[in-house]
């Protein structure tokens, strides 16, 4: 009996004999890549191509379906995951440099990818997803590519990061359209406006309640939080959200991104991050190695050709798109040409566009392998793009004619000058906020009601009267708000001095009225006849008339505790910010003083930081204190931040010599407190006097990181150079002081 007991095999369910061979083949292949030195999604798909159905001599998957769904669940959490590194403000803050080179690129790859897939023969459907996924390149290989090169420190790589931020917001709002073109196999403008509307109402509404909700959730909730359940809700959340993606038509993928992008603004973000990466990996490396199944040997084969094509097509129209981009953005060449060949490749984002298409089924079976091997071969290709990419600069900008050279630096010299927006901007800009985001914020709740709120009391006989009273009251708040509340105070008066400029804002403020007044007739008009409706809107337009006080009380709190959430995340962490203060070639870098530093003690006259370097000290951050431009007697201590402005080389020859002084290298971070600005000297009393007699430093309290004189330009100049009549300087310090200095 024993015998035969233990004769009998127990059967496994493929799921788990399947999910074995993946691990097993995925942690052999990333081991033999991580030896090789090669990204590991490489190695992953070289598991899935070797436990797929191709190879008889290797065991195989035996349920595809299962994997299929383990693979759209690695989407999910790898969406998840980026979200948890993105943050609105991280985009707010990317400014027109990085947005204009990944807008600039983005849509030159989607023209040439779909005239390229219509020159190859290939329908309209696989030229579009081919556009698509061509345009969108890899932030997972170029951060590594990054790491390993050792060039995060540079200038260009700030703007590659920023890039790659904006290309992952484009990359998800088009996975939303090509979901609505592939569902309606057609190309109507007005359905796309739509679906674009649409899915910038469901955003608001996610991003406003989830910020006002879930940062609160987890602040009272922390106490009582293990690691173990901060995971579990954390995900819990995830998955709420993709969800309520899927029930109004967007992606899945959608909904689990914005969740990551809402909780990256809580203060437990980091911490949420690292609990859910071991969750990222697994299903990650389950999704890219189900990419890797997908590939046919015989498929490659047939289209070599179109593989390499693409590479073509991927390696110099990012590159050259990247690029005329980032020039357009103000960049200097040498800095555009390493942004344009950092970005040449695609990666993870194309996989899952390219899913998209696999899933709904509109592209052909050719498309999915064609993207894996283009991938592949850019992800080669991008280490050794980066490196030539500084000589390369160099050789272009020789054979350049001298006269685009010329117009190219004034033209970069002129866009870094700061900027400030007119009043009538800041006015538009902020009535336009306010009655775009209320009025969607008003849509929705007026939806709620009629959805949620009449099914429970419709068959009761004041059922109509007590909805629209909830609804009301409801809307009270942001209905005061988008009539009344005052934004743009400052400008707003100082255009009201002008006779001229009275008329635009009283209509602008008469509009505001009368949308408010819209929606109350609406609502009411909508649960009532016309005469009840009207004797109801006025009752209703006499209460917000005598209980202002208690509207903009209420109102206000509602603001103040979202504005806290949304700020929470940026308080405790204001000095881990990325700057983006920059004269010409040089930037800012922040490096920390280690405990064990032997420079810990000294002067930065003893120091002679500036006279070693070329580079000067900005600000010293020494806890909660920030010394702007500090003194020549100033001591470093342990734990000190301190950040200085140079070029790539001089900032990389100061950090190796901080590593030889035991000095710790964090993150770039950003002072918010200094500007840079661009000062002309015409007819200044300063003229004729050495940049120390002149005492611009103690009169800005900042420091002169950059001189123009004739067509030259001198990085942080010596305190002895004389200033002429046609100089330009650069200072950096503080806004107020600068200013003053200017009004004499």
């Amino acid at each position: 009996m024993f015998l035969a007991s233990t004769a009998t095999s127990v059967h496994l369910p493929d799921l788990i004999s399947d999910l074995g061979l993946i691990l097993v083949t995925a942690a052999i292949a990333v081991l033999l890549f991580r030896v090789l030195k090669q990204p590991l999604v490489l190695g992953y798909l070289v598991a899935g191509f070797l436990a797929g159905n191709q190879f008889d001599f290797f065991p195989t998957i035996r349920d595809i379906h299962s994997v299929e769904v383990w693979a759209e669940i690695g989407v999910i959490f790898l969406l998840f995951s980026l979200g948890l590194e993105f943050s609105f403000k991280k985009l707010m803050k990317v400014g027109g440099t990085a947005s204009i080179t990944a807008f600039t690129q983005i849509i030159s790859m989607v023209t040439i990818g779909f005239f390229v897939g219509q020159l190859m023969g290939w329908n309209k459907m696989n030229s579009i997803f081919l556009g698509v996924i061509l345009s969108i390149s890899s932030t997972t290989i170029i951060l590594k590519t990054f790491d390993e090169l050792g060039v995060k420190s540079q200038k260009f790589a700030g703007n590659v990061i920023g890039s790659l931020i904006v290309q992952d917001i484009i990359a998800i709002l088009m996975m939303v359209l090509l979901s609505t073109i592939a569902v309606s196999q057609q190309f109507s403008g007005m359905e796309l406006v739509f679906s674009v509307l649409k899915l910038l109402f469901f955003l608001t509404i996610w991003f406003v309640v989830g910020i006002f909700f879930i940062p609160t959730l987890l602040k009272k909730a922390k106490h009582l939080l293990t690691d173990e359940m901060l995971l579990i809700i954390s995900l819990a959340l995830c998955l709420l959200m993709v969800i309520f993606a899927a029930g109004v038509g967007f992606s899945p993928a959608l909904g689990a991104f914005i969740m990551g992008s809402i909780i990256a603004e809580t203060t437990q973000a980091e911490h949420i991050e690292h609990l859910v990466k071991p969750v990222k990996d697994l299903f990650g490396a389950v999704f890219f190695v189900s990419v890797g199944m997908l590939i046919n040997p015989d498929t490659l084969v047939e289209y070599a050709i179109p593989v390499a094509i693409l590479t073509l097509v991927v390696i110099f129209g990012q590159s050259l798109s990247s690029t005329v981009g980032s020039l357009l953005s103000g960049q200097p060449l040498k800095q555009s040409i390493q942004t344009g060949m950092s970005l040449s490749q695609i990666g993870e984002f194309s996989f899952i566009i390219a899913t998209l298409g696999t899933t709904l089924k509109v592209t052909s079976d050719f498309l999915y392998p064609i993207v894996v091997a283009v991938s592949a071969v850019t992800t080669f290709t991008t280490p050794f793009m980066v490196k030539f990419a500084e000589p390369f600069s160099g050789f272009v900008e020789k054979k350049l004619p001298r006269k685009w050279v010329k117009r190219i630096q004034l033209y970069s010299s002129n866009t870094e000058e700061i900027k400030s927006l007119s009043n009538w901007q800041i006015v538009i800009r902020s009535y336009l906020t306010q009655v775009i985001i209320h009025s969607i914020i008003i849509v929705a709740i007026i939806l709620l009601s009629f959805n949620f709120i009449l099914p429970l009391v419709q068959g009761s006989r004041f059922g109509n009267a007590i909805t629209a009273l909830i609804t009301i009251v409801l809307l009270s708040p942001f209905l005061w708000a988008l009539s009344l509340r005052r934004v743009a105070v400052n400008e707003v008066a100082i255009l009201l001095e002008e006779k001229k400029h009275q008329g635009p804002i009283i209509m602008l403020v008469l509009f505001r009225i009368a949308l408010a007044l819209f929606y109350v007739g609406f609502v009411l008009n909508t649960f009532f006849s016309s005469g009840v409706a009207l004797i109801a809107f006025l009752l209703a337009i006499t209460a917000y008339v005598v209980f202002p006080k208690k509207l903009n009380s209420i109102y206000y709190k509602i603001e103040s505790h979202f504005i806290d959430n949304f700020n929470d995340r940026e308080k405790k962490k204001e000095n881990k910010r990325q700057n983006t203060l920059s004269p010409w070639d040089g930037h800012m870098t922040d490096f920390s003083i280690a405990k064990e530093s032997n420079l810990a003690g000294k002067t930065l006259e003893e120091l002679k930081i500036r006279e070693q370097f070329g580079i000067n000290i900005t600000s010293i951050r020494r806890g909660d204190v920030l010394i702007n431009i500090p003194v020549r007697s100033e001591r470093l201590f342990p734990g000190d931040e301190i950040s200085v402005i140079g070029t790539d080389d001089q900032v990389k020859q100061f950090k190796i010599f901080l590593d030889k002084n035991e000095i710790d290298v964090p993150e770039l971070t950003e002072q918010a407190d200094i500007i840079l600005q661009k000062v002309e000297l015409k007819n200044r009393i300063c003229i004729g006097k050495s940049i120390r007699e002149s005492q611009i430093r103690e009169k800005t309290h900042g420091i002169i990181v950059g001189i123009e004189r004739n067509g030259k330009r001198i990085l942080n100049p010596e305190s002895h150079i004389v200033l002429e009549d046609s100089d330009i300087l650069w200072i950096a310090g503080e806004k107020k002081k600068i200013s003053e200095f200017l009004k004499v």
